[in-house]
């Protein structure tokens, strides 16, 4: 079960509109194919009632209604009614799986609490709305109260709930817990569906995950990219990864969306994907060291079963001071470029310098290092921008004119946008679309990084990702000002597709 719509919400300063819960919650049962969602929780705001009831009408159409889940409370009859009206037809009710909370929190005692549980169960069959329950809290009290917990299973075992849902609500755990306790559970309780929720407090959740796996729970909760409250939830890619390369554990996640399912719940969370995280991290299938990229080249040997095809991504070779000949050759085979033994030595030392400078090389930067090193006509810019003004005034829309020469003849084009390097953007496209009749790329990200404890004055990185006839590639510029460092990312992007364009229309 993925419950990034509901416990991944609860990461601070995340908050989905109603239209983002829904492309993520089809992104993951149509996509991804994962086996059921938990999209909010019950009672929380109008708009998160009509987000789920957009997701429930949605799901009723294709015959998933039944694997979209909504946490519910022991409210008397309060959140059956709300989760009735929305259309949901699972609760996924919130009870307490420790004496503490029981006694403490709700300041009743087990009998009390056990009794309003089993109304509100009764109530739901009444509705007919399937029951899920999570023991909120079962790993302090399967630890410190073991007799309560034991003694609000046994009173509910036998009534309609169909999964008892067991959360290490604190992240207090760690494998071998794990599995003394599931194991208490499961002998106790030989027939009955578990789930395991873990918290990844000690950066122990995936870990904690497969200890469950191993002690014979039947369901997991997973969110993308881990979110979740405070250090999160088991991150969906990570889980799925170890369960099938270590466990053989056949599932029905569709590995090759993983990647652009991670990069959507980046966008709508605004929580950054941290570039080393497995699975899904900027840097993790690329080869930084010369000795991988030439083992890669003898037979894969630096290699693992993690291969980023199956992810919908592919190995890249970092550039930099630690990168040798072979990484920078696998980079320009990629590009289709070769060069003789001598010109690879003087692009190799030009990036290593650069790479000595900390400055960011990467793989369309090499056309252009290439060039400047050899001084090689071929390589040369066919797209150039010979002369462009852009202009921002208080309460006007920012204006851009350009003049730019592609392949020795000159186009000029103006227009409007909602920021200065927008209103470029939309005068090239004119040139493009209108003037030469052709494909312009779609921009589908826009990123900016200044280093640490940069000034105003400071560098800024420009990172833009472009779609272009099927294909996906970045660009990058480096300037002290933010239009312009866009703007030399442009350029270099459209030297590249028209190298593509050439080739296709030989």
């Amino acid at each position: 079960m993925d419950t990034t719509l509901r416990d991944g919400e609860q990461t601070s300063g995340v908050s989905f509109v109603p239209h983002e819960k829904l492309m993520i919650a089809r992104l993951l049962l149509e996509d991804l194919k994962v086996d059921r969602v938990e999209v909010t929780s019950a009672r929380v705001s109008e708009g998160e009632f009509e987000a789920v009831k957009m997701i429930c009408d949605w799901a009723a159409r294709r015959n998933l209604l039944h694997k979209v889940e909504v946490l519910g409370f022991v409210d008397g009859h309060t959140s059956v009614d709300w989760i009735q009206r929305t259309g949901c037809r699972v609760i996924n009710l919130l009870c307490k799986g420790s004496l503490k909370h029981c006694t403490q929190q709700l300041k009743k005692t087990p009998a009390e609490h056990l009794a309003d549980v089993i109304d509100v169960v009764h109530y739901a069959d009444d509705q007919d709305i399937t029951v899920n329950v999570y023991l909120e809290d079962w790993s302090n009290g399967i630890k410190d109260s073991p007799e309560y917990v034991f003694q609000l299973m046994d009173g509910l075992k036998d009534t309609s709930i169909k999964r008892f849902m067991l959360p290490d609500t604190l992240g207090i755990l760690n494998p071998l817990q794990v599995i003394e306790y599931m194991r208490k559970m499961k002998k106790r309780y030989p027939h009955t569906h578990f789930d395991f929720h873990a918290h990844n407090d000690y950066d122990l959740a995936v870990s904690n995950v497969l200890a469950a796996v191993l002690s014979g729970v039947k369901g997991l909760h997973t969110t993308i990219n881990g979110l979740g409250e405070r250090a999160g939830n088991a991150p969906l890619a990570s889980v799925q990864a170890i369960l099938k390369d270590h466990f053989n554990a056949v599932t029905n996640i569709d590995e090759s969306r993983l990647n652009d399912v991670s990069r959507v719940v980046e966008s709508y969370s605004g929580i950054m994907i941290p570039a080393n995280k497995p699975i899904v991290g900027e840097n993790v299938f690329t080869q930084v060291a010369g000795v991988h990229a030439d083992g890669d080249n003898k037979n894969s040997l630096y290699c693992n079963d993690l291969l980023p095809e199956r992810f919908g991504r592919k190995r890249e070779y970092a550039l930099g001071k630690t990168s040798g000949k072979a990484n920078i050759r696998k980079n320009l085979e990629d590009l289709g470029l070769q060069l003789d033994e001598d010109s690879m030595r003087k692009v190799t030392e030009r990036i290593i310098e650069l790479g000595d400078k900390k400055e960011l090389v990467t793989q369309e930067d090499l056309p252009y290092i290439v060039s400047d090193v050899l001084k090689h006509g071929s390589i040369g810019e066919k797209v150039k921008l010979k002369s462009y003004f852009v202009n921002l005034a208080h309460g006007l829309k920012p204006m851009a004119t350009l003049k730019i020469e592609i392949n020795g003849k000159e186009y000029e084009e103006s227009s409007g946008g909602d920021g200065q390097y927008d209103a470029f953007v939309r005068a090239l496209r004119k040139i493009y679309k209108v003037t030469l009749g052709r494909k312009f790329p779609m921009l589908t990200n826009y990123a900016v990084t200044i280093p640490p404890g940069g000034r105003t004055d400071a560098f800024v990185q420009t990172l833009i990702t472009w779609s272009y006839d099927e294909q996906v590639f970045r660009t990058r510029g480096l300037d002290a000002d933010q239009t312009e460092a866009a703007i030399k990312a442009t350029m270099k992007m459209l030297n590249l597709i028209e190298d593509e364009y050439e080739k296709n229309n030989d």
